[in-house]
């Protein structure tokens, strides 16, 4: 099997579970931090699949590295190759793909609420999950299903938390992050924790109980992400 490409855009937002989830299904993979200068490689002849990461960043103010990756997805989808994208990679697939992204009312930060869709019933990479279930968030854009693509999922903060499109997924939340990822991003980022929206959770609501609400947060990923993972040959 040839590897599977993770690009990754901040050295604080690693795979995290993901890559769990990769060396479990004994996966080659190889990872592009382009926090570290490095080009985006657009040759797909050797990867099976690509996943964009999450970090921060504007897609609608793209710097050359994500007008990269844009069109990276572009001849991924074109090449019928599989594309994960998680948060600021979510919205990377959707822009490159015709939908719209754009900054939100508020930030959505912490410990919420996401609910699937009837359209992914009988889909085979929601097979298993439950209806409705706790995961966790921190973006303060926004991104909407392309045309020919299938909302999965939604919340009281976000109308579209998921969507795919052919054998692409795109997720809004993040269920890859341990509670070391977490803690880190509510000291660097603790700007995004005040408000008044429920949509925003202060640093003692994150922190609250991280450890339980990691392991049902991997717990989702080892149904959704381990589905898309399978499927990619």
């Amino acid at each position: 099997m040839k590897p599977v490409r993770i690009f990754t855009h901040a050295t604080s937002e690693p795979p995290g579970h993901i890559g769990v989830l990769i060396n479990r299904l004994d996966i080659p993979f190889e990872q592009v931090c382009l926090e570290d200068g490095k080009q985006v490689p657009m040759d797909l002849d050797n990867v099976s699949a690509l996943i964009f990461m999450g970090g921060p960043g504007d897609v609608n103010k793209a710097p050359d590295w994500m007008s990269q990756e844009m069109a990276l997805i572009k001849l991924a989808t074109a090449r019928e190759i599989p594309i994960l994208g998680v948060c600021l990679g979510a919205q990377l697939v959707s822009k490159a793909l015709g939908g719209e992204v754009w900054e939100a009312d508020h930030v959505e930060v912490g410990w919420h609420d996401v609910k699937l869709l009837p359209a992914s019933s009988g889909h085979q990479w929601f097979d298993g999950l439950p209806e409705k279930f706790n995961v966790f968030q921190w973006h303060a854009h926004v991104f909407s299903a392309p045309s020919g693509a299938v909302s999965m999922a939604t919340s009281e903060c976000t109308e579209c938390q998921a969507f795919t499109f052919g054998n692409n997924l795109a997720i809004q939340f993040h269920l890859e992050m341990n509670s070391e990822m977490i803690e880190f991003l509510t000291e660097k980022y603790s700007s995004d924790l005040v408000g008044e929206s429920d949509c925003v959770q202060n640093r003692e609501q994150v922190l609250r109980n991280i450890s339980n609400s990691c392991q049902q947060t991997f717990a989702i990923a080892d149904i959704l992400i381990r589905n898309w993972l399978l499927s990619v040959k």
